[in-house]
């Protein structure tokens, strides 16, 4: 959201191009990160289980450092290919492709810190340890408004870098926060990457997780790439105002997230308690928090929806071009809300067939939903609407599979 905010306000090139030079740069970066979700997702699950047994586990994290650094690494090596292969498939105006392109090949070199930073995180929230993720995100992405901005515009003794500088304050606050969780593990935890590894039969659990978890991401993928990759065929503009309603969008879910994290962490430690008090009442107290928070942010949507697209672009014609679909903010508190709550708590319980099945089941909804109207589209904007009700059909779908698949949760109590 900062590297597109800042963008949405450099003077020069079009502000559309620009906010699209970022949406495709940053989609091209979920395509290879969502890949690796599992480093945040498997790490949590089985680190608050093992912390629930009382059992050791600094061995998992550190299985998953070394396959997040030598992804990293991976990545970092074969980027020019990855950028020859996308634009053989992304159809972008000349202007957003150099951008995007430009974004992409300075951004990569924080691969391993960012990959990094998913094992770091998931370990700290199988710890129930709230704090430390905490302090670390804030410290990203506070440098990263403070240096994108900085070297963006060129403020106070910073160079002005114009639309790479955007790229590198996000790449210098990554390997900053990667710095951080190494350290506060090492001093709160006494972890170090020299112990023992983890034994064969945990190993086994890591990958068969991360098997299932992987194929959740490649659902994942789909939805989000395809979201992007269709509304940037329908021109710059509509690339940018569906750009930020997604940023808009997914703003919700970055704070419900923080209790989809916490019925992930509880859950998990219930479930190596073998509490089935612990995890009926972690359950509960998910959705209350969650619909809560739901409740405020649909008065927030309906309130600050304008203002909040003014935040991101100085464009008025982008502005005014996303005003039609500001109704469309209001739908994902009450439809979201269950679908990332469920997902926490999933994961906390090492459920990875239902979270793989159930966002492999929304692809499919996602594109069957897109194929179903594309053929009576009439405009650019009639285009977009009809992604984001793809888009909602998806979440919906995710909500009733899992809502309905519930009991499976108590299941591992028994295990």
């Amino acid at each position: 959201m900062v590297d597109i905010a800042v963008a949405g306000h450099l003077p020069g090139a079009s502000s559309a191009a620009l906010i699209g030079g970022i949406s495709i740069g940053t989609m091209l970066f979920d395509l290879l990160y969502w890949n690796f979700g599992f480093l945040r997702v498997g790490t949590g699950g089985l680190t608050a289980q093992a912390f629930g047994r009382k059992e050791s586990t600094g061995g998992i994290l550190r299985r998953a450092l070394r396959i997040a650094v030598l992804s990293g690494l991976s990545l970092i090596a074969l980027q020019w290919a990855v950028v020859w292969l996308a634009f053989r498939i992304v159809d972008c105006s000349p202007a957003v492709q150099a951008l995007a392109t430009q974004y992409f090949h300075i951004r990569i070199w924080a691969a391993p810190a960012t990959l990094s930073l998913f094992a770091f995180k998931g370990w700290f929230i199988g710890m129930q340890d709230s704090v430390r993720p905490m302090t670390a995100d804030l410290l990203v992405n506070g440098l990263n408004i403070l240096l994108s901005a900085g070297l963006g515009f060129g403020v106070g003794p910073l160079p002005d870098l114009g639309f790479a500088g955007v790229a590198l304050g996000t790449v210098i606050a990554q390997w900053t926060g990667f710095c951080y969780s190494f350290l506060a593990a090492r001093r709160r935890y006494a972890f170090t990457l020299l112990k023992k590894e983890i034994s064969g039969h945990d190993r086994a659990s890591f990958f068969s997780l991360n098997r299932d978890l992987f194929l959740r991401s490649i659902g994942m993928i789909a939805v989000y790439i395809g979201f992007t990759v269709i509304s940037a065929r329908y021109g710059d503009l509509m690339l940018a105002v569906s750009t930020i309603l997604m940023k808009l969008l997914m703003f919700f879910s970055y704070f419900t997230d923080g209790f989809a994290y916490a019925g992930e962490a509880l859950t998990g430690r219930f479930i190596g308690e073998r509490s089935a008090e612990g995890v009926r009442s972690t359950v509960r107290d998910t959705f209350i928090w969650s619909f809560g928070l739901a409740g405020a942010f649909m008065l927030l949507y309906g309130l600050g929806g304008v203002p909040a697209f003014r935040i991101m672009t100085s464009d008025p014609t982008v502005v005014d071009a996303g005003r039609q679909f500001l109704p469309w903010l209001l739908l994902m508190p009450i439809i979201g809300c269950p679908a990332f709550a469920w997902d926490g708590i999933f994961i906390g319980a090492t459920a990875s067939k239902d979270l793989r099945n159930s966002t492999l089941l929304c692809a499919v909804g996602f594109f069957a939903v897109w194929f179903a109207g594309v053929f009576v589209v009439e405009t650019p904007e009639s285009a977009i609407h009809l992604l984001m009700t793809a888009y909602f059909t998806h979440l919906a779908i995710r909500t009733v599979y899992l809502t309905a698949r519930r009991n499976v949760i108590y299941d591992f109590l028994k295990a």
